[in-house]
């Protein structure tokens, strides 16, 4: 048999890290088992869908490594409306499913306001079709259906606390639960990789496969990621989209690698490890049944291993979207012809081991490529107070008067200028440090002056002290 597995998003929103995380283990499994990874776009919601959703779950998959051309699709769910709808017909001919025209207020006079199930009503009937008449799966009344699951064992549903499910609506539309049936058995998935919040449907689904005639897939339900209240993330709430962390610069290898240790852990508890080893060591049976905490905090450390990781050339082109701007990036604050590449470059080594994530190169290098620098007005207040002036016209003074223009020269002149102020090297700089580049904290000040030059240099010292006056 050759494993098919399939990963199957609703273009209804920004790309989730819990389905992206769902993606790549449905990934490596099929690699690991030489087979088959489909992708299947489930579009029937036409209200919500857009097509440039589509695109972004295509673009997502491509920039953690799941790439265009390497899969089977992508498929589209309303390509195969004729045979949702001929699947319906078949179990109502067969006698496994029967119209009902029961509403929901309906079942509650007959039953009762708590109840919350449908109480067969209409089994025995002979409703037929027609406007308003939904089409509901016959549960069995007796046995119990086993879920055969690579993570969770055999979970065990009695067939008698299972309702009588609707499986088209009043319109003839099938619902998700027999689409997605129809679509894996069409497409001859043989196991589904999933969060755990589906497995409430499974015993259905599974029904729903031995009534169409056609053997069950083997289940695999991965624990739910959540916040940092053990909530199930959110949309609405927590920050989920793929997309937002590949735009404030995480790096793709750090995403997949901490995606993957949503449940799971390589051997000798080991957290950034190279992808390979991933792919080589992950297990479905060794994922753990606890909920996976999605810790942006972590995520942020790992990426900033990641980042010094980085050969400096590969550092200097990954900054580039961020210092240039594109369709989803917003351009830095300088203009591009203000942009100076050798300067980025001999301050590259210095920034890369400072950033967490690639969009924070830009405040960081800013002063650099701008005319004047951008004043933190509250860094300004804190650092320029009595004897700031003063210390700043003595800095200039000392460094008018330097022959090289090198960061250790600027450090022992500006050492030396504290010195005779009783004052140490930290507190001489800080007032350097924001009238050169706006901030109280950033790159070691004097190679980021030796790279400013002698002349900018001084410029912004002179207008800091003038606004002193």
């Amino acid at each position: 048999m050759t494993v098919r597995v399939r990963f199957a998003p609703s273009p209804t929103g920004m790309f989730h890290v819990g389905g992206a995380r769902s993606a790549l283990q449905n990934w490596i499994y099929a690699k690991q088992q030489g087979g088959v990874f489909v992708l299947r776009i489930e579009d029937t919601d036409a209200a919500r869908n857009k097509p440039e959703w589509t695109e972004g779950i295509l673009s997502a998959l491509d920039w953690i490594g799941i790439s265009r051309g390497s899969y089977e699709g992508p498929y589209f769910q309303s390509a195969n409306a004729g045979e949702h709808r001929a699947a319906a017909a078949r179990l109502n001919e067969s006698g496994r499913a029967y119209y009902c025209d029961c509403t929901r207020e309906d079942v509650q006079a007959r039953t009762g306001s708590q109840y919350q199930g449908y109480d067969g009503y209409h089994r025995d009937r002979g409703l037929g079709p027609g406007p308003g008449h939904a089409l509901r799966f016959r549960t069995p009344d007796e046995g119990a259906t086993v879920v055969v699951d690579l993570i969770r064992g055999e979970p065990t549903f009695e067939n008698k606390l299972i309702e009588d499910f609707v499986i088209a609506r009043g319109d003839g539309s099938p619902v998700f639960l027999l689409a997605n049936v129809v679509d894996d058995m069409t497409m001859g998935i043989t196991h589904v990789i999933r969060a755990e919040e589906h497995l409430p449907n499974t015993p259905k689904q599974q029904l729903l496969w031995e009534a169409l005639g056609v053997k069950p897939p083997i289940w695999a339900h991965v624990p739910v990621v959540v916040n940092e209240k053990r909530q199930k993330l959110s949309k609405r709430r927590d920050k989920v989209a793929l997309e937002a962390y590949r735009d404030e610069g995480y790096l793709a290898g750090a995403m997949r690698n901490y995606l993957m240790l949503l449940g799971w852990a390589p051997s000798d508890d080991r957290e950034i490890v190279p992808w390979s080893v991933i792919e080589d060591e992950f297990r479905l049976d060794e994922v753990n049944l606890s909920s996976a905490f999605f810790d942006e905090k972590k995520l942020r450390a790992f990426n900033g291993e990641y980042i010094r990781a980085l050969p400096v050339a590969e550092f200097i082109d990954a900054c580039q979207p961020w210092l240039t701007g594109t369709g989803t990036i917003a351009p830095p604050p300088w203009q591009p012809e203000e942009f100076d590449a050798d300067a980025f470059a001999a301050v590259a080594a210095l920034a890369q081991t400072r950033i967490a994530v690639l969009s924070e190169i830009v405040p960081n290098v800013d002063f650099l490529f701008l005319a004047s620098p951008l004043i933190d007005e509250a860094a300004w207040t804190k650092t320029m107070k009595d004897g700031s002036a003063e210390l700043l016209d003595d800095a200039v003074a000392a460094f008018e008067a330097l022959e090289s223009w090198d960061a250790e020269s600027l450090k022992s002149t500006l050492e030396a200028v504290g010195a005779e102020r009783g004052l140490k090297l930290g507190k001489t700089q800080a007032p350097v440090r924001v009238a050169v580049t706006g901030r109280t904290v950033g790159l070691p000040l004097f190679e980021s002056l030796e790279v400013l030059g002698r002349e900018r240099t001084l410029t912004r010292m002179r207008a800091a002290r003038l606004r002193l006056v």
